[in-house]
């Protein structure tokens, strides 16, 4: 006798399947968003936000526990690395003596980013700030629900 799958079944194998081809999408798209962000519209926050909800969609296709398995480490991590380096670009100036958060931009420029400076790396923190506030809430508001 055959088994015919649910329609909650077939729901969260859609689900699944998607989520398997829109986490590495969201993910590159956030990056995408971060870098063009010291330019144009866009930036750490954003991007930070775009990953996040990357990884809330995986929770939600699969459980809280699998998405924390993607990480090597707890996501509440990010936040002071992300705070770190964002102090840093903003002392880095001073030590050249100018005043604090002045950009400072390097000579030589990257083929796909452009110039970089003392903003991007602003912008890295600030996203790394983001994803790992965002999913440090989510993650322990899901854990006692």
């Amino acid at each position: 006798m055959k088994r015919y799958r649910s329609k909650k079944e077939q729901d969260q194998t859609i689900l699944r399947t998607a989520t398997n081809y829109l986490l590495p999408v969201l993910l590159l798209f956030s990056v995408f968003v971060l870098l063009r962000g010291h330019y144009l519209s866009g930036g750490g926050f954003v991007g930070g936000l775009i990953a996040s909800i990357a990884f809330v969609l995986h929770s939600f296709a699969y459980s809280t526990k699998q998405t924390l398995s993607l990480f090597q480490f707890s996501p509440m991590a990010l936040i002071p690395a992300g705070l770190a380096l964002s102090i840093l670009s903003g002392l880095l100036p001073v030590l050249l003596g100018l005043p604090f958060m002045t950009g400072v931009w390097f000579a030589d420029s990257v083929a796909v980013i452009g110039s970089v400076g003392t903003a991007l790396f602003f912008d890295i923190g600030v996203y790394l700030v983001v994803i790992g506030v965002v999913l440090t809430i989510l993650f322990t508001i899901a854990e006692n629900v």
